[in-house]
Formats: C-alpha cells, sequence, structure tokens
C-alpha cells in the first residue's frame, strides 16, 4: 500500500514539501479550492503530471445509462454524474525549448501551501532543466468566495541563469481522464468528451470557450484574460483551436529577471440559457474580476475568511494535529458551500468526482448542522436547494405508490441516480433527515421566510410519506417495515431505530407547524384530519427494544442474528462490502457505521442516559466503520456516556480522514461529512452542545490530552464564545441579547460578562471492546507532538 504524505503540523495551513508522484491525486484533492461554484483540484500549473485532473461547476453534469443486470419497475434508467469541465488552470512553461516538468531534469526544491486564512494554495519550485538551466516558479492560485464566478493564479518566473521563456496559459476543453477503480463503488464513472464545442474564441490577452453536453443539454461557458508585467521586447500570440484556447508568450530573462502572469478565469453555466446570454455571462465576470484586480481578490479573499473564522473558528490546546485538522475540514466546508446558492453540497463537495458527484443524506445529517451554527445562509441555500427539488421527490414517491415526497438518495440535480434498492431506495431515512436539517436550522435562525417558503412544505411533504410507508398493526402500534437505515450492512428491515425516532420527530413537527400556519395547510390541502393521523403515527411510532439485553436492537430482530467472526477477518478484509457478498452482511450483526449511536446523538432526549451507555458498548463491538461517516458519530456519544479518551482517539479518526487518507480513497475527493464529524466531536462531543426550543445545552468534559478548547457558535442572532478546561467551562456572549442556556442540568443567563461554571469529573466507567483489529488509533501518546501511527491491533481502513 502507498502511504500518504505526512504535511508538516501548522496551525493555519497544509504545507507539502517536496512531491511524491505516487500520491499526486491525493495531494490534489487536498490542496483543491471552491467557492461552492466553481472546484479547481489542485492539479499542478503545468498539467502535467497529474494524479486526476479537474475541474467542476456545482450542479453540472451528463446523463449516463444506468444499466441493470435484470430490470425491475422502479429502476432509474439513467444517472448523473459530474464532468471535468473547461480547465483554466493550465499555465505551461518553457525553458530554453524544454518543457518545465517535475519528472525531467532536477528539482531542486518543491512546495506547496494552502492558507487557510489567506484561500490560496501557494506553491514555489526551483527547477534546473536537463540543459543546465535553472529557474525559480512562484504561483499563487485562488477561488473568490466574493466574486462568485471568478478563479484567478498569479505566475511567476524568474530566471537564475539568462534563458529563453515561453508560458502558455490555456483553456482546454475534453481532457483526457484515468480510468476510475472499477472494484470501488465508491468511484466514479468516466465521461469522456462529454462536452460538444460551441464557441471557440482567442483575441490577444481574452480567450473564451462556450460547450453544451451531449445529453443533458447543460451549457457553459469559461474565459480568461491574461494581464503581463513582462521585459521589452516580449512576443504575444493567441490561437484557438478544437476544444484549446492558448495565450503563447515568449521574451527573453537575464540572470535575477522574472516575468508574471495574472490569469483570471471565469466561469458559467446554464439550463435554459442561449449560447450568447452564456458568453455575455462569463464576459461580464471577467471583467468585474479584471477592474477589481489582483491584489484586490487576494484582499477579498482575506476579508471573507476573517469574518468567517471570527465565528466559526475552533481552537484546540495539547494536539496540534487535531488542531489543524479541524480548521482544515471547517475551510472546506466553507468552500463547498459559500457560493453554492441553492446548489447542493456534494458528499465530496468539489474536490473530486467521487460517487459521481452525488448529494447524499450526509450533507443535512453531517455538514449542515456545521454551518448552521457558523454561517447558516449556506445552511439555508442548501435546503432551499432540496426545497426547489421537492416536485422530482413527489414524482418519486409516486412512482414509489406512495404519498408525499420521497427525496433521492444520491443526485445532483433532483432525480434519483442510486440503481441499488437496498441501499438506495429503501432508504427513506433521508426523507427525515431533510426535516431534522430543516428543523435545526429553524431553531436556530428563527427565519420566519425559510419556514413558511421551505420548512412547511417539506415538512409536510415528508410527514405524509411517512404516513403511507408505515402502517397501524392490529395493536394500533405505527410500523415502518422494509427500510435500510444509515447501517448500509443491514438493509430492508423492519423498524429501523432510527428510522422510527427520525420519522416520529418529523410526524410530530409536521402537525405542530400546519396547526401553526392554517393558512399554508389549506394551501397543502391538509385537512384537521390528515394533522391528527401524523400525531397518532408518531406516538404510536414501534421503537424496538431487547429487555433480554437491555439495549435496542437496530431493527426487529437484529440481535438475533448471529455475531460476524471479526476474530477470522484479516485486516486486508475491510471494507467488507469489497471482499463479501451483502447477503453475508445483511443477516449478521456487523455495523459498517454507527446507526443506533447516530439516533442517540440527534434525537438524544429520546433515549435515557442508562440506554445511552448499553447501546454503545453493544454496538461498539460490532461496528466496523467501514464508513468515514462513522467515527465522528462515535465520538460525540463516546464523549456523553464517559468515554473520554476513547472520544479523543475517534476525534483523530475525523478529522485526519483525508490528511493521512485513511480510507484510501482521497484520490476521488475529499470526504466532507468526516472533516464535518471532527467540528461535531469537538462541540457536541467534548463541550456536549445541544440545542431545542430556543436553548442551548452544555455538558463540558476533556480528555487528558486535551488541555482548553475554545470554540464560537451562532444561535439566534447571536455570536457566542465558548472557553472551557477540564475543571471549568466560561461563557460569554460577543455579540446580541442575552440568552438562556443549561450547563451540566444549571440554568445560567448568556451576557457580555462570562459566565464561569465548573466542569465536574467524568466518572470512571468500563471502556466498551471494538471488534478485533478495528480498535482506533490512540491518541494520547502523540498528542500535540507529530503524526500518530497506528496502534497494536489497530486498523484505519
Amino acid at each position: 500500500m502507498i502511504e500518504h504524505p505526512s504535511f508538516r503540523i501548522e496551525p493555519w495551513a497544509i504545507r507539502e514539501v517536496g512531491i511524491d508522484f505516487d500520491v499526486l491525486a491525493q495531494s490534489e484533492s487536498v490542496f483543491s479550492l471552491s467557492n461552492g461554484h466553481i472546484g479547481l483540484r489542485g492539479n499542478l500549473d503545468e498539467g502535467e503530471p497529474h494524479g486526476l485532473p479537474g475541474t467542476y461547476l456545482n450542479g453540472f453534469y451528463e446523463d449516463r445509462p444506468l444499466p441493470h443486470a435484470e430490470a425491475a419497475y422502479g429502476d432509474p434508467e439513467s444517472a448523473e454524474t459530474v464532468i471535468n469541465v473547461t480547465n483554466g488552470k493550465i499555465i505551461r512553461l518553457l525553458v530554453d525549448d524544454e518543457p518545465f516538468d517535475l519528472r525531467y531534469g532536477t528539482l531542486n526544491s518543491h512546495s506547496r501551501v494552502l492558507d487557510m486564512r489567506a484561500g490560496t494554495l501557494a506553491r514555489r519550485a526551483e527547477w534546473t532543466s536537463p540543459a543546465g538551466k535553472s529557474v525559480v516558479v512562484r504561483s499563487t492560485r485562488l477561488v473568490s468566495l466574493r466574486q462568485r464566478a471568478v478563479a484567478a493564479i498569479s505566475y511567476e518566473v524568474e530566471a537564475v541563469d539568462p534563458v529563453s521563456v515561453v508560458i502558455q496559459s490555456e483553456l482546454v476543453a475534453n481532457e483526457p481522464l484515468p480510468q476510475r477503480h472499477p472494484e470501488d463503488p465508491r468511484s466514479t464513472a468516466v465521461i469522456s468528451d462529454a462536452l460538444i464545442g460551441e464557441e471557440i474564441v482567442s483575441k490577444g490577452e481574452q480567450a473564451l470557450l462556450i460547450h453544451r453536453t451531449k445529453s443533458s443539454d447543460l451549457r457553459m461557458g469559461a474565459a480568461m484574460f491574461n494581464q503581463l508585467d513582462c521585459p521589452e521586447q516580449t512576443l504575444t500570440e493567441s490561437e484557438a483551436l478544437d476544444d484549446v484556447a492558448r495565450l503563447t508568450v515568449a521574451t527573453r530573462l537575464e540572470g535575477g529577471q522574472r516575468i508574471r502572469l495574472v490569469k483570471y478565469i471565469s466561469y458559467g453555466w446554464s439550463r435554459s440559457r442561449s449560447r450568447s446570454a452564456v458568453h455575455d455571462q462569463v464576459v461580464a465576470a471577467l471583467a468585474g474580476a479584471r477592474r477589481v484586480g489582483w491584489d484586490q481578490l487576494v484582499a477579498a479573499q482575506r476579508a471573507f475568511l476573517d469574518d468567517f473564522w471570527a465565528g466559526a473558528d475552533v481552537e484546540i490546546d495539547g494536539d496540534a494535529q487535531v488542531q489543524q485538522a479541524v480548521r482544515f475540514g471547517l475551510f472546506h466546508m466553507i468552500q463547498a458551500a459559500a457560493r453554492a446558492e441553492q446548489r447542493p453540497i456534494p458528499a465530496k463537495g468539489l474536490t473530486g468526482p467521487g460517487y459521481d458527484g452525488h448529494t447524499f443524506w450526509d450533507s443535512e445529517t453531517y455538514v449542515l448542522p456545521v454551518l448552521t451554527y457558523t454561517y447558516p445562509v449556506a445552511a439555508r441555500d442548501a435546503l432551499t436547494w432540496r426545497g426547489s427539488t421537492l416536485p422530482a421527490a413527489q414524482e418519486h414517491a409516486r412512482s414509489l405508490g406512495l404519498d408525499g415526497a420521497a427525496f433521492p438518495w444520491r443526485t445532483i440535480a433532483g432525480q434519483e441516480c442510486s440503481g441499488y434498492w437496498p441501499a438506495g431506495t429503501a432508504a427513506f431515512h433521508i426523507n427525515a433527515d431533510i426535516a431534522d436539517a430543516a428543523l435545526r436550522y429553524m431553531d436556530a435562525t428563527e427565519d420566519e421566510a425559510f419556514e413558511r417558503d421551505v420548512e412547511v412544505p417539506l415538512l409536510v411533504a415528508t410527514a405524509r410519506l411517512w404516513r403511507s410507508l408505515g402502517q397501524h398493526d392490529m395493536e394500533g402500534n405505527f410500523r415502518i417495515d422494509g427500510v435500510t437505515g444509515p447501517d448500509e450492512y443491514s438493509a430492508v428491515a423492519d423498524n429501523n431505530v432510527y428510522t422510527n425516532v427520525m420519522a416520529r420527530r418529523n410526524l410530530r413537527s409536521a402537525a405542530d407547524l400546519v396547526a401553526r400556519h392554517r393558512d399554508l395547510a389549506d394551501e397543502l390541502d391538509v385537512s384537521a384530519e390528515e394533522a391528527a393521523s401524523w400525531r397518532d403515527a408518531s406516538e404510536a411510532m414501534v421503537i424496538p427494544f431487547d429487555a433480554r439485553l437491555g439495549v435496542h436492537p437496530q431493527s426487529e430482530g437484529f440481535t438475533d442474528h448471529a455475531f460476524w467472526d471479526f476474530e477470522s477477518t484479516g485486516a486486508d478484509s475491510y471494507p467488507l462490502l469489497l471482499h463479501f457478498p451483502y447477503f453475508d452482511l445483511y443477516r449478521k450483526q456487523v455495523c459498517k457505521q454507527a446507526d443506533i449511536v447516530l439516533a442517540m446523538v440527534l434525537c438524544s432526549e429520546d433515549f435515557t442516559d442508562e440506554q445511552k451507555a448499553r447501546n454503545f458498548a453493544y454496538y461498539e463491538a460490532i461496528t466496523v466503520r467501514d464508513s468515514s461517516l462513522s467515527a465522528g458519530t462515535q465520538a460525540v456519544m463516546a464523549a456523553e456516556v464517559g468515554h473520554v479518551e476513547l472520544a479523543h482517539d475517534y476525534l483523530g479518526e475525523a478529522a485526519l480522514m483525508d490528511l493521512e487518507d485513511l480510507e484510501h480513497n482521497t484520490r476521488d475527493g475529499l470526504h466532507l461529512a468526516s472533516l464535518a464529524g471532527a467540528w461535531t466531536a469537538l462541540v457536541m462531543g467534548f463541550a456536549g452542545m445541544r440545542s431545542r426550543s430556543g436553548r442551548l445545552y452544555f455538558a463540558p468534559r476533556l480528555p487528558e490530552g486535551i488541555t482548553a478548547l475554545r470554540f464560537k457558535l451562532r444561535y439566534r442572532s447571536r455570536l457566542i464564545a465558548v472557553d472551557m478546561t477540564a475543571s471549568t467551562a466560561s461563557y460569554r456572549l460577543v455579540e446580541g441579547p442575552p440568552l438562556p442556556i443549561i450547563h451540566h442540568g444549571r440554568s445560567a443567563e448568556l451576557t457580555e460578562r462570562p459566565v464561569q461554571l465548573p466542569v465536574p469529573a467524568t466518572g470512571r466507567v468500563l471502556a466498551p471492546r471494538q471488534p478485533y483489529g478495528r480498535r482506533p488509533t490512540a491518541r494520547r501518546a502523540s498528542s500535540g507532538s507529530g503524526r500518530a501511527g497506528p496502534s497494536a491491533g489497530s486498523s484505519t481502513a
């Protein structure tokens, strides 16, 4: 196995010194830049060598056939796949006719730095050509968080020896792509030559390409303007060929002399606008970038992030590695969402094509809670996008013979793109996940316009789904049979606890909303009788409980299944889904990811403290964490039930998922939900933060390896600062009116003056066991000192 390189531990940057061609694709994901509309993978400026070239536009996709070995009613016939659009990153360099290519000549030094405060990717290379000519290349790249359609690159070449240089700045469409990994369902389909050229213009320093997709019939445009600071007697010429527009700049540099090119790039796409309209759109965006100029783009980027970090930063004393990683996660979440503006947040953001660029329930359950409390406008936009796909979800429900809305398991534009029934259509819990995210956002913001325009229609449609999907049995209990919960190693089971407790909240909340908004209820044809049926279903919901074991079975009968033989399962057999048939997984007690545990995190009030402790211990022993979604959730509940050191271990796994490539698929893009899990583990786990009905609850507790935790969060037009150690917690209102909170069951009111309260000692509890070979890597031995190596018997595949 090729190991991912270790990045240097710094509080505000990801720094790579040297370059390892074997893991270029992983580094390209880590160094991706995005603003939620444009995504640029961290490919080298010259384009080659590369692991996986990638330039993406949120929501821009191509249709592809979705074949089925045996066709069945309701199977989707096609799927949406994100495609690599026109690449504006490429700036090629020739030194005395020798291409600047890191595989040839001598690379004297090379470094790249992702600056999470500046929002830039900087690169410096000292290179000597095979002919012995040396140059220093410096570049800085950004995707603007202020100007949605704009990216820019500052590219500078300094001659060490007198030398002739040629720079070629390009727009390139339909780049050849490496083949996917067919053995890994987490990777993506490869669609070659997806773009059909409609317009190519190259005139002087400016160029433009307009393309449309062959099947989905979406239109996109990309434009560039190149601003030069160069010696006299520099030659420039422009040209346009099939799928390529190029500016070539040739000059002579003496030793110590420099040439600098600033490249402004703009992108836009549309389903409905004409070619000329898209042309005008990208030209206008380019003009806006040129007017502002490079220095102001850089300053605006820093100002945007200064504002973000002022309300979102998390500070940790004692674990420098996790400190870096949690900021890395927050940085990529704001990149994925800042300018998405009513587009989805894909599972990989815009950092790679993994999972075909689809969005899943990950967005609502893992990413949106973080954004809700740090940058709520982005959470609103993502939920508004879900609301816009409601007609497609209603049509999907009708095709399944159900009322209401059945949101797709995986999608880009709102259509179901999963052809696998148990892990897709049967995972109806996504409907309650969306409702839960909307409820959380409303509780945190009191956004009345959102409530009327988005939340009420969403909750009514999802409540109708649950009422038609479930049924009252002969004893009056309400059952939801034949569904798949979050744990995809169980499928089509009856009364999945996670699904049922989330559906119960969905039904009850929908009834409350229509009672409060009778005018909207009338518009949506919700009668008093229908709303009453939702309350009846919620009150009669079946929540299975195994009295013999004193735990909740994941679904009815689950605790009667045979246990998986973990001791006979080697470390190289994980993830299990790549080495065993689903049939075998479905009939055993083995969990891909936390399921009951997630239910206890999201619906905490539905479980007693004793049930939480017993459930957590039981499912720890059978959860293998083959999903990157699991560790962050397990960290939260481990902290709540007193296993704070184990919670620290799980925090490390969630936070380092991509910086250490723990799932071995960072090449295809980052794991946004896992990165969100680091914030969740710290704020909901170690700080014990929960919110409901206009009040914040905290129950702080820290592991020995973290001596202090400080963070801010936004809640109901307030900015709140929390500063906690092992013995005390201080709460302060930075902005907004006073707010009541609960600290370990004790009431307090937040004002501008800090409220300092004692943290009770965490009692000793019996440590739970994990499946053989699946313990998380221990943090305490390495906290704050460097990269943690795997502990004996551990595996993080």
